[in-house]
């Protein structure tokens, strides 16, 4: 059996990533959200419920991911994940930061949830506290263990950035010693609080991690992991020669919802008002032009359009301006096995 694979778009399924709030309980170095975009509400348990179905109803199998800000501390939370079962979706995940607000541990119960998935990004806390805020590693591995105790399973979502990715490699002991299922690696993308420090950082201290970085540590660190038991899951970002870029907003049903009623089919885009849906009066409605659809349809040699416009800090051209290598959709997933 092949042990890595990269994982291809899929027309077949819809990915709902909600966001159910913007509020979260800390300050992350590195969050996306964008409160001048994204709005400050905190949706009402109805509205949630409608929007649900909205998803529900496009006549695919639907997997739902419950974000936020902190999608604990919203009071009905739990009523939430009994909806979506209600309505069939095929999994539901909650994204946390594991302070796990309002007792939901003790208003779920493991059948009601496919994952409790935890946001931690340091092997120690020093280094996930300096990102995170002082104490949440004690208390994301506390919520870690306690989930897994009543039975819950549990998957991890580590952003590696140049002031963590010294420390993925060591994450392999503490995953297995937690019980942690899956592990996820995200690239920092240059939104939300890194778009304002991208602005005040100088160019010598950046947060996005380089190619060369990337390409040393994460593909190698990731295949160790997983020699350990679990599956791991990495973005792709930077393409070979030989490999063509496709892009997910084109061929795949991902679907960003925000408080205010935007839907964004990449995620790229959510700091700027190019969401190409809109919920409203429990419809979605196609926006007009120009939003991010106009972009998709675009191609350049550097693969990803929204990269070259938001984060071009990634790419590097030769002599004559052509681009060395391409940017993948950040979409796109290689996945490893356990043995």
């Amino acid at each position: 059996m092949t042990r890595k694979r990269t994982v291809a778009f899929s027309p077949r399924a819809v990915n709902l990533f909600f966001h159910i709030l913007t509020r979260c309980n800390l300050k992350c170095r590195h969050c996306y959200i964008n409160p001048d975009q994204h709005g400050t509400a905190t949706l009402p348990l109805n509205t949630i419920e409608n929007w649900l179905k909205v998803f529900a109803d496009l006549g695919k199998p639907a997997n739902l991911i419950l974000l936020g800000g902190e999608p604990t501390l919203h009071p009905d939370l739990a009523a939430v994940v009994q909806t979506a079962r209600r309505l069939q979706f095929a999994s539901v995940t909650i994204d946390t930061n594991g302070y796990l607000f309002h007792d939901i541990l003790d208003r779920l119960t493991p059948t009601d949830l496919d994952y409790f998935s935890f946001s931690l990004d340091g092997a120690t806390a020093k280094t996930n506290d300096a990102l995170r805020g002082r104490g949440s590693y004690d208390a994301c591995l506390a919520g870690i263990r306690r989930a897994v105790a009543k039975g819950f399973s549990t998957s991890l979502i580590y952003t590696v950035s140049t002031a963590n990715i010294d420390e993925l490699p060591q994450m392999g002991s503490l995953l297995e010693d937690l019980g942690i299922d899956r592990f996820f690696i995200q690239v920092l993308g240059i939104r939300g609080n890194p778009a304002l420090q991208a602005d005040r950082m100088a160019a010598d201290r950046p947060l996005q991690v380089d190619r060369d970085r990337w390409l040393a540590v994460v593909p190698t660190a990731a295949e160790q992991i997983a020699d350990r038991g679990l599956t791991v899951t990495y973005p792709k970002v930077f393409l070979s020669p030989r490999e063509n870029f496709a892009c997910a907003g084109k061929v795949a049903d991902n679907y960003f919802v925000f408080p205010n009623g935007r839907v964004y089919r990449c995620p790229l885009c959510e700091d700027f008002p190019l969401h190409s849906l809109t919920l409203e009066k429990g419809r979605l409605d196609a926006m007009p032009p120009i939003n991010e659809n106009d972009l998709f349809a675009l191609d350049i040699p550097e693969g990803c359009v929204m990269n070259r416009l938001i984060q071009p800090g990634n790419l590097v051209y030769d002599a004559d301006g052509v681009p060395a290598y391409r940017i993948a959709c950040c979409m796109l997933k290689e996945e490893i096995l356990p043995p």
